[in-house]
């Protein structure tokens, strides 16, 4: 059985510590193929248990996730050296958290959720292009993610409101 190639800077994370844990997304960053894409997926899950708190709660998550993440992401950068680099994906799960907030119940909304929000994660319309440039450490790899799941969950709102 062939092994996935591991990107060599990921290999200087310590998978022990939870905040090198966090911020590879539990291992799906590890993914050699679209790893922002896999880090998405691998939220999911996350969020289908995440749905079921009341939205104060929900959104107190999400603060939380903010938070740990900037401190998370800016620490495994710290020990691989290496700016934004694609197998930090705590940022993908936090702005598909931010996407499904108040989402509609169902499949299809969770699947649009991710197609809405690999968009603007992916496109990087403005300010996100502009942020992802020119903002740096934990807070620069979170904050592109933040303000794309926000675009993200107005488009799908809307969408959500006029096909109601």
């Amino acid at each position: 059985m062939k092994s996935l190639h591991i990107a060599p800077e990921l290999k200087r994370l310590n998978k022990k510590n939870p905040f090198h844990w966090i911020a590879i997304g539990f291992g799906s960053g590890l993914s050699p193929i679209a790893p922002g894409t896999i880090g998405t997926l691998a939220a999911i899950p996350f969020y289908l248990l995440l749905s079921m708190l009341t939205l104060p709660f929900y959104l107190i998550v999400i603060v939380a996730t903010i938070f740990i993440g900037i401190y998370a992401c800016q620490k495994a950068t710290d020990t691989i050296g290496v700016e934004d680099h694609g197998g930090i994906v705590w940022d993908e799960f936090t702005g598909y958290f931010i996407t499904m907030i108040a989402a509609p119940s169902g499949w299809h909304w969770v699947f649009i959720g991710f197609i809405l929000f690999r968009f603007f994660d992916i496109l990087k319309p403005q300010p996100v292009g502009w942020i992802d440039q020119h903002v740096k450490g934990g807070l620069g790899i979170m904050i592109d993610d933040i303000i794309a799941g926000f675009m993200a969950l107005i488009v799908m709102q809307l969408f959500a409101y006029f096909t109601a």
